[in-house]
C-alpha cells in the first residue's frame, strides 16, 4: 500500500474507533469501511516503457541481433575469389645446354562457373533473412515474459492492499468486541478470534513480500538491470466492456509461422546454388620463363576443372527437396500449435471475465450480509462470529476478483503474442 492510501486509512480507521465506543448508525459505518477499502492513489511507469526498455537491454535479443549481423557479414564473405596461386622455381648450377631454362614464374586464378557468386550471394542474403525474423521471435517473447511479470506484481501488490485493508478493519472490530465485551454484550473468544484471524493475515502478507520481492527480481533481469529496483505497478486495471475482434488471418503472419517461408527460401537458394557448384570451373593465369642463351618467354594458361564424379551434389539437391518437405510439414504442425494456443488464451481470458463478474456479484451480497450485522451492532446483538465469517467471505472473493483480473490480461499479453492489437 503506498504512503498516501496508507495515511486515508489509519484517517479512516480513527474515525472507526470513535464510533465504535457508542452506538452508530450502519450507514455511517458501511460508509466509512467502503472509504477505506477503496481509497488511494497510486503511479506506476506505463508498461509499454518497460517494454521498451527490455528490448533495447535485453542480451537475448542483443545476442539474435548479432547472429543477424553475423549472417549480413558473411555475404561479403562469399562475394570472395579463390585464393590466386602463385608459384616459381630456380634452377641453381652451371648447366652447358643450351636453350636450358634458368627460372620459372607462375600466377592462376580459378574461377566458380557464371553466376555461381550470385547464387551464393542470394543463399547468404536468404540466410540473413531468416536470422532477421527471429530478431522479431524474441522480442515478441521478450514482451510477453515481461508484460506476464508485471502483471503478477500487480497481482500480489493488490492482494498485501485487501490484506492490509482487512487487518486493519479486524483491528476495529477487535475494537468494537472489547467494548461489547466492557458492558457484558460479547464473550472474550471473540476477542482473540479476531486476534488469530489478524496474526493469520499478518503471516500471509508476509509472504506475499517475499514473493513480490522475488518477482521483482525477474521483471528487473528481464529488463537487464544489474540492480533490483522497486517497480511501482498500476493502481487499478480495468477490463473493458465489449471485448476487441480477434482476426485470425493475422496469425498466418506471426513470425513463428513467416520464418518457414524465410528457410524455404534459403533450401530454395541452396539448391541454386548447389547447380551452380556441379557446373566446371576454370582458371586462367600466366607463366613467365627465363632462359639461359634464349629469350625469356610469357605463356598464358587456361585450366579447367569438370565435376565427373558428381554424387556429391546429387546427394546435396535430394537433401534439400527433403528438407523442403521437412520445413512445410514443421509449418502445419507450428500453425495448429498457435492456432490452438492463442483459442486457451481467448477461452482463459473470457473465463477470468466470467470469474470477475461472479466475485463482483458475491461481493455485493457480502456487504449486504454486513450491514445487516452492522445493523444488529446498534441494538447490542451482534454476533462476532458471525462478523468473522462474513469477513472472511469478503477477503476469499477480494482475492479471487483480483486473480480475475490479472489473469484476464495475462491472457490478454498472450493473445497481444499471437495477433498483436496494435
Amino acid at each position: 500500500m503506498n504512503k498516501i492510501n496508507f495515511i486515508k486509512v489509519k484517517e479512516n480507521i480513527q474515525m472507526l474507533m470513535l464510533h465504535s465506543r457508542r452506538p452508530a448508525s450502519s450507514i455511517q459505518l458501511l460508509s466509512t469501511l467502503f472509504i477505506m477499502l477503496i481509497s488511494g492513489i497510486g503511479y506506476s511507469q506505463n508498461l509499454q516503457t518497460y517494454i521498451d526498455e527490455a528490448l533495447e537491454n535485453n542480451p537475448n535479443i542483443q545476442a539474435v541481433e548479432k547472429q543477424h549481423a553475423v549472417s549480413t557479414e558473411k555475404i561479403a564473405e562469399v562475394n570472395a575469389l579463390p585464393d590466386t596461386q602463385f608459384s616459381g622455381g630456380y634452377m641453381f648450377g652451371e648447366g652447358n645446354m643450351p636453350m636450358m631454362q634458368q627460372a620459372e614464374f607462375s600466377v592462376m586464378q580459378m574461377l566458380p562457373w557464371f553466376g555461381t557468386i550470385a547464387a551464393r550471394e542470394k543463399y547468404a542474403n536468404a540466410i540473413a533473412d531468416a536470422d532477421l525474423v527471429e530478431i522479431d521471435i524474441a522480442k515478441r517473447r521478450i514482451a510477453l515474459a515481461l508484460s506476464q511479470s508485471y502483471y503478477r506484481l500487480y497481482e500480489i501488490a493488490k492482494k498485501q492492499q485487501v490484506l492490509d485493508s482487512n487487518i486493519q478493519l479486524l483491528k476495529v472490530y477487535e475494537q468494537m468486541a472489547l467494548t461489547s465485551v466492557e458492558v457484558g454484550q460479547a464473550s472474550a473468544v471473540s476477542v482473540l478470534r479476531l486476534q488469530m484471524r489478524q496474526n493469520d493475515l499478518a503471516e500471509r502478507k508476509m509472504v506475499l513480500a517475499q514473493d513480490f520481492a522475488s518477482e521483482q527480481t525477474v521483471f528487473n533481469k528481464i529488463m537487464n538491470r544489474k540492480d533490483v529496483v522497486d517497480i511501482p505497478v498500476v493502481d487499478s486495471l480495468t477490463i473493458p466492456e465489449k471485448e476487441a475482434e480477434i482476426d485470425f488471418e493475422k496469425l498466418n503472419f506471426h513470425p513463428e509461422l513467416t520464418k518457414f517461408e524465410e528457410l524455404n527460401k534459403v533450401v530454395t537458394q541452396a539448391d541454386a546454388l548447389n547447380k551452380k557448384e556441379s557446373a566446371p570451373s576454370f582458371g586462367v593465369g600466366v607463366e613467365y620463363m627465363l632462359f639461359n642463351e634464349a629469350p625469356n618467354m610469357v605463356m598464358p594458361m587456361a585450366t579447367l576443372s569438370i565435376p565427373i564424379f558428381n554424387k556429391k551434389f546429387k546427394s546435396v539437391a535430394r537433401q534439400n527437396k527433403l528438407r523442403y518437405e521437412e520445413l512445410n510439414i514443421q509449418k502445419e504442425a507450428s500453425q495448429n500449435s498457435l492456432f490452438t494456443q492463442l483459442q486457451t488464451a481467448l477461452r482463459n481470458k473470457d473465463a477470468a471475465r466470467i470469474r470477475l463478474e461472479t466475485q463482483d456479484e458475491n461481493l455485493k451480497q457480502a456487504e449486504n450480509a454486513n450491514e445487516i450485522l452492522l445493523k444488529n451492532y446498534e441494538t447490542g446483538t451482534i454476533n462476532f462470529n458471525e462478523v468473522l465469517d462474513v469477513q472472511e467471505l469478503q477477503l476469499q472473493f477480494q482475492i479471487k476478483r483480483i486473480e480475475a483480473v490479472a489473469e484476464y490480461f495475462k491472457q490478454s499479453s498472450i493473445i497481444n503474442y499471437y495477433i498483436p492489437f496494435n
